[in-house]
C-alpha cells in the first residue's frame, strides 16, 4: 500500500512516466527544462545511433514500431497507467563539464546477467540532447523524503543541481546524488526509438547502496511512500 504525501508537486495529471522537460502533464514523465542547464531551447529528437559518442550511440541503437493503431481511447489510457505506483529515480551525467538530470518514474532492471537497467526518455526532452552524449550516466533511486527533489529535476526553469540539491562527482564526474537509497553508474548498452519515447538501457558498472529507507513512489499525479502490510 501507499501513503501519500503531502502536496500534490505539480507534476503531472496521470502520473511521471518518462521525462520530457517541459513542465507540462501529458500522463508521462515530465522533467523540467532547466534552459541555463538542460540544454535550453534544443528541441533535437537526437535520433538513436545518429549522436556519436554518448547514450544515442549505445551498442544496438535502433527503431521499433511504426504506425500501428490501437484505436485506444488516449485519456483513458492515460488514467489507466496513472493507478499504477512506480518508483521514482533521478538520471544524472555530465556532458561538456555540465552537470545534467531528469526525473523518471520508467526505470527498470532489465537482466541480472549481464546486470542490466533500463528508463524512457520523452523525444520531446531538451535534457536528452545533452544526456545522449554522455560516456555514462547514474540512476539515483529517490527515498521517501525526497519528493522535492524529484520534483526539482522534473521542472523547468531551474539550476537542478543548484542548493538545495545535494550532490558529488562520481566515477569519471558522473554527478551522484546524496542521501538516496541508491546510485547505479551505468555506460551505455543501447538506445531504441519506440513510438513517442527512447528506450534507454544501461550496464550497470558500480552500484553504491545507502542506509536502508522506504522508497518514493508516484501514485496519480502525487508522491507517496511504501507501507508494508503487517
Amino acid at each position: 500500500m501507499t501513503e501519500t504525501l503531502p502536496g500534490r508537486a505539480d507534476l503531472a495529471a496521470g502520473g511521471i512516466r518518462s521525462g520530457t522537460d517541459d513542465g507540462t502533464v501529458d500522463g508521462r514523465i515530465r522533467s523540467g527544462t532547466d534552459d541555463g542547464v538542460a540544454g535550453g531551447a534544443i528541441r533535437s529528437r537526437a535520433d538513436a545511433g545518429t549522436v556519436g559518442g554518448g547514450i544515442a550511440s549505445g551498442a544496438d541503437a535502433g527503431t521499433v514500431g511504426g504506425g500501428i493503431a490501437s484505436g485506444v481511447d488516449a485519456e483513458g489510457y492515460r488514467r489507466a497507467l496513472a493507478v499504477h505506483a512506480a518508483g521514482v529515480v533521478v538520471v544524472t551525467a555530465q556532458t561538456e563539464g555540465v552537470p545534467v538530470g531528469l526525473t523518471a518514474t520508467s526505470f527498470s532492471s532489465v537482466s541480472l546477467d549481464p546486470p542490466l537497467v533500463s528508463f524512457y526518455v520523452d523525444r520531446s526532452s531538451t535534457t536528452w540532447p545533452w544526456l545522449s552524449r554522455a560516456d555514462r550516466f547514474a540512476v539515483n533511486i529517490l527515498t521517501a523524503d525526497q519528493a522535492d527533489l524529484a520534483a526539482r529535476f522534473a521542472r523547468k526553469g531551474v539550476d537542478r543541481f543548484a542548493a538545495p540539491t545535494r550532490w558529488r562527482p562520481g566515477t569519471l564526474g558522473t554527478p551522484l546524488l546524496s542521501d538516496v537509497s541508491a546510485n547505479l553508474v551505468c555506460t551505455p548498452h543501447s538506445t531504441i526509438e519506440i513510438g513517442d519515447h527512447f528506450l534507454v538501457v544501461g550496464l550497470v558498472n558500480e552500484t553504491r547502496l545507502g542506509p536502508a529507507t522506504r522508497p518514493l513512489l508516484y501514485h496519480r499525479g502525487r508522491f507517496g511512500r511504501f507501507l508494508p502490510h503487517p
